[in-house]
């Protein structure tokens, strides 16, 4: 499906992407601290969200 020169460029985008992001979150880690107190309250909100509808589709495929 992929030739291997494909794969090849793949796997090193997403590498030196994952350097990069790591780089950029390191560099601005006081901002976040700053500005984004409370986020992983919004997360747990989500995953709650996406808990609940998971299990009506469950429930209502029954």
């Amino acid at each position: 499906m992929f030739s291997q020169g494909q794969l090849v460029f793949a796997g090193l985008f997403f590498v030196a992407f994952v350097i990069a992001a790591i780089y950029a979150y390191r560099k601005d880690i006081r901002i976040h601290k700053e500005f984004y107190k409370g986020n992983y309250k919004i997360l747990i909100g989500f995953g709650i969200f996406i808990g609940i509808l998971f299990l009506i589709k469950v429930f209502f495929k029954r």
